[in-house]
């Protein structure tokens, strides 16, 4: 199914107009400061708090901050976590939040963590998949980003990632992924709209040249302990590509330029709840999240 955007000429890609256009009909809906950074804040006592970038946008100001453990053991190895690359995907903004909150800790004789909970702070408080330029920041994960929420990330995360052997970016794939993204997409690139199925459910995104199927399936028989996992369709996919194994399948990250794909990490995978789903609560996408990272240092643990 395909459907036409309200902005822009079909077949023709957005100049500076149709992007403002866009732009002045994107509304606040949430409060970045009230929902996130006063969470951020609160994790004093358990987190080194350290801000890696500011974002001036629409005369508003987006402090960028990331989590560490305390007292780092350079010996150990990383595992970077990702949250809110797109801003509108709640649960991985707050499944961030929750593992340092409630079990981090558990896990720091072993593991250093990098934790980025909102890379895209603007993107959240509108509800958006884009920043204000109307660039995909996960579609920006490359040198010379056009994406300064990227950019901040990758400039940040790069001075560590020597000793970083997994990294986990948390996502969601919504309804409105059909209904206003991709036409949205369709529409700045001046192509033709087409929808793909919603998978009903959790599922992974594997890195096509580290695809490590055994420690995705891991993550898969982590998170299905709280939240169940998406069936393929019936062409044998999910969001229209072929499945690698249960639950999971593999995008090139590197050559997309995926936050999963700019690290040197041996373990990398994109988590995709589904928020919009019947069977499953807000609540529990957030234990989705939270039982994806528990996923990844189970299967550390194995090695």
């Amino acid at each position: 199914m395909s459907q036409q955007y309200q902005i822009g000429t079909p077949g023709i890609p957005w100049g500076e107009a149709e992007k403002n256009l866009w732009l002045s009909s994107q509304l606040k809906k949430r409060c970045y400061k009230a929902l996130v950074i006063s969470e951020i804040e609160a994790l004093n006592a358990l987190c080194d708090i350290e801000e890696y970038g500011s974002l001036n946008y629409q005369d508003d100001n987006y402090p960028l901050f990331a989590l560490k453990n305390k007292n780092i053991n350079t010996e150990q190895p990383t595992i970077l976590i990702t949250g809110g690359v797109h801003g509108y995907e709640t649960s991985g903004v707050m499944g961030a939040l929750a593992f340092a909150k409630h079990h981090m800790s558990r896990y720091t004789d072993r593991f250093n963590f990098i934790i980025l909970p909102c890379i895209s702070p603007w993107g959240f408080e509108t509800i958006n998949r884009w920043n204000p330029n109307a660039i995909d920041p996960n579609r920006s994960f490359y040198s010379n980003s056009p994406a300064l929420e990227s950019y901040y990330a990758m400039q940040y995360v790069n001075r560590d990632s020597a000793n970083i052997i997994a990294h986990i970016d948390l996502h969601e794939t919504t309804d409105t992924d059909n209904s206003e993204f991709r036409p949205a997409l369709a529409a700045r690139d001046g192509k033709i709209n087409h929808n793909w199925n919603i998978p009903d459910g959790f599922y992974l995104v594997g890195h096509t040249q580290k695809p490590e199927p055994t420690f995705q399936k891991c993550i898969i028989e982590q998170v299905q302990k709280v939240t169940h996992i998406a069936d393929a369709d019936e062409n044998a996919q999910l969001i229209g590509v072929d499945i690698e194994q249960f639950g999971v399948i593999n995008y090139d990250a590197t050559a997309l330029g995926l936050c999963m794909g700019f690290t040197q990490a041996r373990f990398v995978t994109t988590t995709e709840v589904y928020p919009d789903s019947k069977n499953t609560s807000e609540q529990e996408c957030t234990d989705g999240q939270v039982a994806a990272i528990v996923g990844v240092i189970k299967h550390l643990n194995t090695l």
